[in-house]
């Protein structure tokens, strides 16, 4: 009798645990169903949220059908359920677990900005403030006022270094602006420890002013260094650069027409009037164009005029410079 029910017990305890590997089987198979999503989707997890909440989201998008298995799963799984605040990317193929581990990994969703060289401070802080994903704090304007007071030229133009910044969301429009900054001031102070130890600048500020010009007035890299020599030429002689580009900058709502009264008219960018650099830096140069301004071509050439496809003709006489100005530019 008494081996019997011994039979009996152990065989209802095998079927206790048959049945409850069954079910914790079945349950784990609920959660590891992959999310009914098609394409990649932002899932942001607040301070404070907690792992119910989340599942709560996630059943009401209809990514998952029931979260009783992904709850099951997180008791046994309590390191996974530690989420972490921020915004993070959902692919398609992902099931429940796959979710919640991201979550407590705390690799968040990196986003994307390319500030684009040639651009000017106005048209970057546009890009920074419109970001879907930068937070533009109700200071920003002033914190970029107290900045710029304390920069050299007490303004950010062609301070910020061209490039793409990955950041993740929430992160302020202020600090992308000091990253840029930082960044760009490491790169000028490293190309001005390795100039061409004659280039006429003072300081390396008036090489990043010269870097901006030069930034405007070609897009062709194999261009720079010569367009750079132009300008040094005029400067150890003394001429005006008469660079078209910074007469715009000085112009206020530009129109895209240059007339010869603001060919004329003295503001501190018209190169056509004042002798010297520009007060500031008219854009954002690249690495190309500040190692252009720092490593100038040396040749005796003081002209050159756009031909019209991008590239320009350089002159040594004022009489060569026009004859390719009536080529290139009066008989088009």
């Amino acid at each position: 009798m008494r081996i019997n029910v011994i039979k009996v017990s152990s065989l209802l305890m095998t079927v206790v645990i048959v049945t409850l590997m069954t079910g914790l089987h079945y349950l784990k198979q609920q959660a590891e169903k992959p999310l009914t999503l098609d394409e990649p989707l932002l899932l942001s997890v607040k301070k404070g949220q907690f792992s119910n909440s989340i599942l709560k989201k996630l059943k009401e998008q209809s990514l998952i059908e029931d979260t009783f298995g992904l709850k099951v799963m997180l008791k046994m799984m309590p390191e996974i359920a530690e989420v972490k605040a921020g915004t993070y990317e959902i692919a398609p193929g992902m099931n429940g677990i796959d979710v919640f581990q991201l979550i407590a990994s705390g690799k968040e969703k990196q986003f994307t900005l390319t500030l684009v060289e040639g651009l000017r401070w106005q048209d970057w802080e546009k890009q920074l403030t419109n970001h879907p994903y930068v937070k533009v704090g109700e200071d920003f304007s002033e914190n970029i006022k107290s900045f710029s007071h304390d920069i050299e030229g007490q303004s950010l133009e062609g301070w910020l270094m061209p490039d793409t910044y990955h950041f993740v969301a929430g992160t302020s429009a202020f600090t992308l602006v000091k990253w840029a900054y930082n960044a760009m001031q490491k790169e000028l102070a490293l190309q001005w420890q390795n100039r061409y130890k004659n280039v006429p600048y003072a300081t390396p500020y008036e090489a990043l002013i010269m870097a901006s010009i030069i930034e405007k007035e070609t897009a062709l890299s194999e261009e720079r260094s010569r367009i750079a020599g132009v300008f040094v030429n005029r400067l150890r002689l003394n001429m005006r650069l008469q660079t078209d580009p910074t007469v715009i900058y000085g112009i206020e709502d530009f129109d895209g027409n240059i007339r010869r009264k603001d060919l004329r008219e003295a503001t501190p960018y018209n190169t056509y009037v004042i002798k010297g650099l520009t007060p500031t830096p008219i854009a954002m140069p690249s690495k190309l164009a500040i190692n252009a301004a720092l490593n100038p071509l040396a040749t005796d050439e003081l002209y050159f005029v756009s031909k019209g496809d991008g590239s320009h003709h350089f002159s040594e006489t004022l009489q060569e410079h026009n004859q390719a100005v009536r080529q290139y530019q009066l008989n088009r």
